[in-house]
């Protein structure tokens, strides 16, 4: 069976070094979800406005296509994405099939503040942290996710986040 994995948090945890450290472990197709967003998004959120979620809406629906364009061509594939909210995970894994195994990357409201102010080229402000945390729905306790604090190094972080999702999978065979 494909798997398909979502690499979720707000902003400034660590998405994309991870998800991309994790399927080159894993040997899946990476898919960068942040490139997915449609160009009114990406003016908005560089102009420090927050999304809602009617703006969010064809966003996931173009990531759920990808998740289940991969699962009919048989590839395994890990996508970021914020998923925020139970309603967009839910979202994903009606449009991207089942299973859909949820990696959410945890941390300090300080450590990621301090990790978006370091970051360059990126069209999402720091202002825009305090909105995504209030946003944020915890994923912890759904089905098919695993939590990994951001707290240590990005390999530390990978193997931290392989290894609960290979001892998820062995639970669900």
């Amino acid at each position: 069976m494909t798997k398909a994995i979502i690499v979720m948090g707000v902003s400034g945890a660590g998405k994309t070094s991870i998800a991309d450290m994790m399927a080159k472990r894993l040997g899946c197709k990476f898919v960068e979800g942040d490139q997915l967003h449609p160009a009114s998004n990406v003016k908005k959120m560089a102009d420090g406005t927050p999304l809602t979620d009617e703006d969010r809406w064809p966003w996931l629906e173009i990531i759920g296509n990808e998740l289940k364009a991969s699962r009919s061509a048989g590839e395994d594939i890990i996508v970021t994405c914020s998923a925020l909210k139970k309603i967009y995970r839910e979202k994903l894994r009606s449009a991207g099939g089942e299973p859909l195994y949820i990696v959410f990357l945890k941390g300090s409201p300080e450590l990621l503040a301090s990790r978006m102010g370091a970051r360059k080229g990126h069209f999402m402000p720091a202002s825009l942290l305090q909105s995504q945390l209030a946003t944020l729905e915890s994923p912890e306790g759904e089905t098919n996710v695993v939590t990994v604090d951001i707290d240590a190094t990005v390999p530390e972080i990978v193997e931290d986040a392989i290894a609960r999702l290979e001892k998820l999978w062995r639970e669900n065979i």
